[in-house]
């Protein structure tokens, strides 16, 4: 029977008498192998989706399969390991958002190696350290939900060979083999479905084989009207992981920008005679409707932080009440030692780090607007505003998971304020103004995306009976893994795809509709402006998005229409949006087909759905290694695996192997798991 903390109501699988080996040498190097994989899947996706999906239960699968090879290996070294590689993920997830606006608002030519490593080294360290305290608090007092946390958990319960197993010994062999087979089953879907999206993306951004999206468009009086579909097995993938609401109201906003805006924007200004009708509908929306989607962003920004009071006061209560308690602690009388499922790093692991963590950032201000005394009082808005939503972060994960975590929302507020104080000492013509604004941003964003996954796996360490300062210390770990990875893996895809902007180069470039947002704002505070009248109008469509969520919410609907999802849609060209809704069409016809009881074929699905984002996200990030070779050895083929210029048949190769991708996975989904049933 459930819990209030999650989980089955059995308490810990470990007791916290019973110490098992969790920080080990071939745990620590595969958790550094994973956190550096899903970081850069993570970074590719990102990029070209504009939302990234969480890898706490592959990277669980994966760690349960590797590490049942050798002769010892328990629950809580797989526990660990997931969570060095979630970090990983989640700190991807920071940089991509805002480091690439560098780019956008030509500080940067190419992605420094230095700067960004320790912009994400000590956002995500202090992400850490500022929910550190908050673990008590939320997990073992107001015992919030943490729903990726408790579903992690499970997993590894199943997967575990060190979990209690039923009554009789034959009983407990049967579900010790039922549980192997189960991890191993997990992670062949998960590896096969890797190699099928990598093999993919290979055929079509490697061979050229067929085109990336079957799409069309035709001129409609002065206007043109514009259809597609994005043929790409991750953005199905993303629809599915993310369901069927989220999937359909994204895919709402996609209709409203380019089905209903475009047309009408179009027939209004006119649309030139002499360009393909697909390209004429290209140039409007890039020009003009995105615009909107800014808008309506903008307002979802500040919505979420309007409605985030009650957390943040809740957070901050929180977090003085559990130092005073940590000092009171450390200060008083000599006490027996905390059991060790309840041991938090101590102060002065959390106090000298965050300490050490403030010079390199001062540092890097202090280069980029040339004043010491800006750059301090620049690092200190920082610090306030990644302790604040850091914590704010882990907040809302316990109420309604990571995949609410409001980062687009709070670096939106944060990268306008800390813009608007700047000009007030800088000026609006300095051009160094955005690029000051948006190295704030981008700490704070990585403070905030690393905060709800720390606490998610903190959870999932509470129902295993996990050692809480061991995951703290290899969530920094994950934390540096991806930080030293990053910046080579950015500069591969924009060597590749380009980010952002559509050049002569890069013609389809990797959309990066977050990283974009932030840099428009930042310039537009600075005095480059934007076409208000679409942004306002933007603003209008985001503010009706609200009132009609909120008559949801009163109604007590099903369908929300969250308003960030809304601005996506309209911001995201409509081939991807679409492909997003056709995975979360199989999710649902896939749920549809299971009954309660078969709840983990749905772990099935995932695991498929998650193996072709990281088969395709990667294969990806590779395809861009001969580029940069090419540019070290110059007589190198740039692109090797080229067979054809221009597809020979268009799309449709494409659509059938898609199709393919969707059918296998929907039969994963709803496909009951064998074995189950053992009890002894």
């Amino acid at each position: 029977m459930p819990n209030p903390q999650g989980g089955t109501g059995r308490g810990p699988v470990i007791p916290a008498e019973v110490s098992l080996p969790e920080i080990t040498f071939k745990g620590v190097v595969l958790s550094i192998v994973l956190a550096a994989v899903l970081a850069g899947a993570n970074a590719y996706l990102g990029l070209f989706a504009g939302m990234t999906v969480s890898a706490s239960i592959p990277a669980a699968v994966a760690s349960m399969a590797i590490l049942r090879l050798f002769r010892r290996s328990n629950i809580l070294e797989n526990n660990i390991v997931q969570t060095a590689a979630s970090s990983g993920e989640a700190l991807a997830a920071g940089v991509i958002f805002t480091i690439p606006a560098l780019l956008l608002v030509g500080h940067w030519t190419a992605f420094e190696y230095w700067p960004t490593t320790a912009i994400a080294l000590v956002g995500g360290v202090l992400g850490v350290l500022f929910t550190i305290p908050l673990r008590r608090a939320l997990i073992v007092q107001a015992r919030l939900r943490f729903p990726e946390g408790v579903a992690t958990a499970e997993v590894l319960k199943v997967g575990s060979k060190a979990e209690p197993g039923p009554g009789t010994a034959r009983g407990m062999a049967a579900a010790r083999a039922n549980r192997t087979s189960e991890a191993g089953r997990g992670f062949r879907i998960l590896l096969a479905a890797s190699l099928l999206g990598g093999m993919a993306k290979v055929a079509e951004s490697g061979c050229r084989l067929w085109a990336e999206a079957l799409e069309g468009a035709t001129a409609v009086g002065r206007s043109v009207m514009y259809l597609g579909i994005n043929l790409s097995p991750a953005l199905i993938a993303v629809g599915f992981i993310i369901g069927l609401n989220t999937a359909f109201v994204v895919f709402l906003g996609g209709v409203l920008g380019w089905v209903v805006l475009m047309p009408a924007y179009g027939a209004l200004v006119g649309v030139p005679d002499n360009v393909p009708a697909i390209v004429a509908a290209k140039d409007l929306w890039s020009r003009h409707i995105r615009f909107v989607g800014i808008g309506a962003m903008l307002v979802g920004g500040l919505w979420t932080v309007a409605q985030l009071r009650e957390p943040v006061l809740m957070s901050v209560r929180t977090l003085m009440e559990a130092y005073r308690d940590e000092t009171a602690r450390a200060v008083g009388p000599r006490r027996s030692l905390p059991l060790r499922t309840e041991r938090d790093a101590s102060l002065p692991w959390i106090v000298v780090p965050f300490l050490l963590s403030l010079i390199p950032m001062a540092l890097i201000y202090r280069a980029v607007v040339g004043s010491a005394g800006l750059a301090v009082g620049m690092t200190l808005i920082m610090v306030i505003a990644a302790f604040l939503f850091s914590a704010v972060a882990g907040y809302m994960a316990g109420l309604v998971g990571s995949s609410s975590n409001p980062v687009s929302g709070v670096t939106i507020a944060t990268i306008m304020l800390a813009a608007l104080l700047l000009v007030l000492v800088m000026g609006r013509g300095n051009p160094a103004g955005p690029a000051a604004a948006l190295f704030i941003g981008a700490v704070v964003c990585c403070a905030a995306a690393m905060g709800g996954d720390n606490l998610q796996d903190l959870k999932t360490g509470y129902l295993v009976g996990a050692t809480p300062w061991k995951q703290q210390v290899m969530q920094v770990v994950g934390v540096a893994t991806a930080a030293v990875v990053i910046t080579p893996v950015l500069a591969l895809l924009q060597a590749k795809y380009g980010i952002g902007e559509v050049t002569a180069d890069h013609p389809f470039p990797l959309s990066a509709p977050q990283a974009t947002l932030m840099a428009s704002l930042a310039r537009a505070v600075f005095g480059e402006g934007l076409p208000w009248p679409l942004v306002g109008l933007g603003a209008a469509i985001g503010v009706a998005v609200i009132l009609v969520d909120r008559g949801q919410e009163a109604r007590g609907a099903s369908l929300r229409v969250p308003v960030l999802a809304v601005a996506l849609g309209i911001y995201l060209p409509l081939k991807l949006s679409a492909a997003i809704l056709a995975g979360g069409i199989i999710a649902e016809l896939a749920n549809r087909r299971r009954s309660n009881s078969e709840e983990s074929a749905g772990h099935g699905g995932l695991l498929f759905a998650a193996g072709l984002v990281t088969g395709e996200a990667l294969m990806g990030v590779l395809l861009a290694v001969p580029i940069a070779l090419s540019g070290i050895w110059p007589g190198l083929d740039a692109d090797p695996f080229r067979l054809f210029d221009t597809p020979p048949l268009g799309a449709w190769p494409g659509v059938v192997a898609v199709a393919m991708v969707g059918i296998l996975l929907y039969l994963t989904a709803r496909d009951r798991p064998r074995g189950r049933g053992v009890t002894g």
